[in-house]
């Protein structure tokens, strides 16, 4: 299985929470970089993450949440790759999320989690080294 074209990410911002500039900034980072992005908008539910990133063959997704509702999206979204038979599409994310929950969220699948002060090339790095595209 080899790389078939760029790595395809989708980019969300699940929940209520309208602050998307870090989502955005990320957004363009992998674009710069060479990736596809698919930024789906503010107040994605769960269900229309998982359907974007299922319709648009996505490596990868994203997820921006500063709103504290970490625990439940990240899970909700998780849950819904594995029910879809599209586990293989990894979850990622940021935003304001205490040090304390991110070892519950990583047991749960979320591959990795940057906190505030991340710099875009670590994000960059992180995705090129981990997220191979589907043949």
């Amino acid at each position: 299985m080899g790389v078939s074209g760029p790595i395809r990410v989708v980019v969300a911002k699940p929940g209520l929470d309208g602050h998307d500039r870090g989502a955005k900034v990320i957004a363009r980072a992998l674009r710069d970089a060479g990736m596809e992005v698919i930024y789906t908008g503010l107040h994605q539910t769960p269900e229309q993450v998982v359907d974007t990133a299922i319709q648009e063959d996505a490596d990868a997704i994203g997820l921006s949440i500063l709103s504290g509702a970490h625990m439940t999206l990240f899970a909700k979204v998780v849950e819904l790759l594995k029910d879809r038979d599209a586990a293989d599409i990894k979850v990622f994310g940021g935003g304001i999320i205490p040090e304390a929950d991110i070892p519950p969220l990583k047991a749960l699948g979320v591959a990795a989690i940057f906190t505030p002060g991340t710099p875009t090339g670590d994000v960059v790095e992180w995705v090129h080294a981990n997220v191979a595209r589907a043949a």
